[in-house]
C-alpha cells in the first residue's frame, strides 16, 4: 500500500488529504483549516503566507492524529491550489509583503498604461496583443492577470520590490517552503501569460515588453516532477518525516480534471463548485473569441484544457439555501446547520434540496433561472448579466423556483459544452465533479439537460485532491503518465438522459439561450 498526502490550497482554506494508491485512488481521512482573506481599499485582496502555512501544519497534525498510518509511511505529498496570485520573496524565501490573491483588482492604472494604450482591438494595444498572441496564445487583458499585480507592486511599494528575488504563486511559495528550492509549474508559469508553451521557456521579448526582470521568475518544472524533498525545518513543522518527496501539483483548473479521471486527450468533465466550468482535454492551443473560450496548459507536457467558465453555479445554491429553501424544507424546525462552508451546504442542503425538487416535473413548470449572480464570462463576457426567474405565474411556488435554479446552472453548463463542442470532440459520458456532483438529482437533471452520460467518481468535491495525488502517482512511478491515472479514478455512479424529460427541457433550454440577449440592454441600464 502506498500512501500520499494532497494539499488542496483553496481561497479561504486548505484541505488536507490522505490517500492510499492502490488499484484505485481512495481518501482515507481529510482535515480542513481556514484562513483570512484580506479586503484592501480599491480593490484589494490579499492572504498571508504564514497562515497557509500554518494550517496546513494543524491539518497535517489532525490528520495524523486520526489514523494509524504513519507520517514515515507517507510516500510523497503534493498541492493542487488557486492560482494567478502573487507572492514575491526575498533571497532567504521570506515573502517581501502579504500575498495578492488571484481577486485583487488594483492595479487597473498598470493594466492601462502597460496594455490599453495606442490603436486597439478588444481594449489592447494591436501591436503588443499580437507579441502576446505569438509568443504565448494569450494576453494579459484582465486587471486580475498576475503580471499587473506585479508591476502594482512596482510602482506603489517600491522598497518591497527592491527585496524581490523570486515571483511565486500560492502553491509555489509552499514548495518553497516545503523545499527550500524556488520553482513553478509550467500551468502555473502559462498562467502569469509570459511563458512561452512552445519554445517551454519564459518569454524574455514579453519580460522587456512589459518591464518584468526575468531573473524573478523561477525555474519551471513539470506536475509529476519532484520539486525537492522536504528539509528537516519543514517537517518538523509539519509533524512529517524529514525527506519526503514533494512533487511539483498544479493549479486547480489543471488538476480537478485530473481529478475527475478525465485527463486523456478528448476527456470533457464538467466542474460544479462555487463556479462552474465545462474542460475538454487537447493536445493543442486554440481558441474561440466569440464564444470567451481558450485552451490553457494543462498539468501534462504538450496537453491543455479547452476551458469555458461560469462565475456562479454552486454559488447559486448557497442564494437558494440563503433565501429560498431553508424555511420550506423545514430546516430550522429539524435544528439542522447548513450554514457552514460550501461542502457543507452541499452535503447537507442536497439531503433537503431533493425530495423538495423532486416534487416538481422537469421544467419546472416553464420557470427559467439564470444562474448570472455576478456576470458572466462564457459563451459571453457581461459582469453587468444578472440573475432572474422568468416565467413565474400564480401557481408558482418554491419548489419549482428551487428546480429552476438547478436547471438554469445545467442549462447554462449545456450552452458552455454545445460551444466547446463547434471546435473540439467533446466525450460521453462526461465525467462530472464539484460539490455539485454530490447530488444524484443534480447529476441526473446534467444527464437529461445535456443528452450526455454523466458519471460521477468516489470524491467528486475532493476532484483537486484527487488530481494532487494523481500527480504524485505519477512521480512515485505507480501511474507511468497521467493519461493512464484514469484507471485509478473510476466512475462511482453512472446516469443516463431519460428520453421522456427531453422535450421538456429542449424547450425551457431554447427559451434560456435568448434571455440574456433579450435583456442585455436591461442589465446595462440597471448594472452597467
Amino acid at each position: 500500500m502506498t500512501y500520499v498526502l494532497a494539499y488542496d490550497i483553496g481561497t479561504t482554506g486548505v484541505k488536507t488529504c490522505l490517500f492510499s494508491v492502490e488499484e484505485r485512488i481512495t481518501l482515507l481521512f481529510s482535515a480542513q483549516a481556514g484562513y483570512g482573506l484580506y479586503l484592501v481599499e480599491g480593490g484589494g485582496a490579499e492572504q498571508e503566507p504564514e497562515e497557509w502555512w500554518q494550517a496546513m501544519s494543524r491539518t497535517t497534525r489532525t490528520l495524523f492524529a486520526r489514523t494509524d498510518v504513519r507520517p514515515d509511511q507517507v510516500a510523497g505529498l503534493s498541492f493542487c491550489s488557486q492560482m494567478q496570485g502573487l507572492a514575491l520573496v526575498d533571497r532567504e524565501g521570506a515573502p517581501v509583503r502579504r500575498a495578492m490573491s488571484y481577486m485583487d483588482q488594483r492595479a487597473g492604472e498598470e493594466l492601462r498604461r502597460g496594455l490599453a494604450h495606442g490603436p486597439r482591438i478588444a481594449g489592447a494595444n494591436v501591436f503588443k496583443l499580437l507579441r502576446c498572441l505569438l509568443s504565448t496564445g494569450a494576453a494579459p487583458t484582465s486587471v486580475k492577470d498576475p503580471v499587473w499585480k506585479y508591476k502594482w507592486v512596482q510602482a506603489h511599494e517600491p522598497q518591497q520590490f527592491a527585496r524581490t528575488d523570486k515571483w511565486l504563486d500560492v502553491k509555489e511559495y509552499l514548495l518553497l517552503r516545503c523545499t527550500g528550492r524556488a520553482v513553478m509549474t509550467e500551468d502555473s508559469a502559462y498562467a502569469t501569460l509570459l511563458y512561452d508553451p512552445k519554445k517551454r521557456a519564459w518569454s524574455r521579448e514579453l519580460c522587456r515588453m512589459f518591464g518584468v526582470n526575468v531573473d524573478h521568475l523561477p525555474p519551471v518544472i513539470q506536475s509529476a516532477d519532484q520539486a525537492g524533498v522536504l528539509t528537516d525545518r519543514a517537517a518538523a513543522e509539519l509533524g512529517l518525516a524529514p525527506g519526503t518527496p514533494v512533487f511539483g501539483g498544479g493549479g486547480d483548473a489543471s488538476l480537478i480534471g485530473i481529478g475527475a479521471g478525465a485527463a486523456a486527450v478528448g476527456s470533457t468533465h464538467i466542474y460544479c463548485g462555487t463556479s462552474g466550468w465545462v474542460s475538454t482535454v487537447t493536445d493543442r492551443q486554440l481558441v474561440d473569441v466569440d464564444a470567451m473560450i481558450a485552451a490553457i496548459a494543462g498539468a501534462q507536457r504538450g496537453r491543455y484544457n479547452y476551458f469555458a467558465e461560469m462565475e456562479t453555479a454552486g454559488k447559486c445554491l448557497e442564494w437558494v439555501k440563503d433565501h429560498l429553501a431553508l424555511d420550506e424544507i423545514g430546516v430550522y424546525l429539524e435544528k439542522k446547520d447548513v450554514a457552514g462552508s460550501l461542502e457543507t451546504v452541499y452535503t447537507s442542503l442536497y439531503d433537503y434540496l431533493t425530495e423538495t425538487v423532486e416534487k416538481s416535473p422537469p421544467g419546472a413548470g416553464g420557470v427559467i433561472f439564470t444562474p448570472w449572480l455576478h456576470g458572466n464570462r462564457c459563451p459571453f463576457e457581461d459582469p453587468a448579466a444578472a440573475g432572474m426567474f422568468f416565467n413565474i405565474r400564480l401557481e408558482t411556488g418554491k419548489t419549482e423556483l428551487i428546480r429552476a435554479v438547478l436547471e438554469g446552472v445545467c442549462f447554462h453548463l449545456r450552452w458552455m459544452l454545445e460551444r466547446q463542442a463547434k471546435k473540439v470532440p467533446t466525450s460521453d459520458p462526461v465525467r462530472f465533479v464539484g460539490g455539485g456532483a454530490l447530488s444524484p438529482v443534480t447529476a441526473q437533471i446534467l444527464a437529461d439537460v445535456t443528452g450526455r452520460t454523466v458519471q460521477t467518481t468516489a470524491s467528486p468535491q475532493n476532484a483537486g485532491s484527487v488530481g494532487a495525488a494523481a500527480v504524485a502517482a505519477v512521480g512515485l512511478g505507480i501511474a507511468p503518465d497521467l493519461d493512464a491515472v484514469g484507471t485509478l479514478i473510476p466512475p462511482e455512479r453512472t446516469f443516463t438522459p431519460n428520453p421522456g424529460n427531453r422535450a421538456a427541457y429542449d424547450r425551457n433550454y431554447a427559451v434560456f439561450q435568448k434571455l440574456y440577449a433579450a435583456n442585455k440592454a436591461h442589465f446595462r441600464a440597471l448594472n452597467g
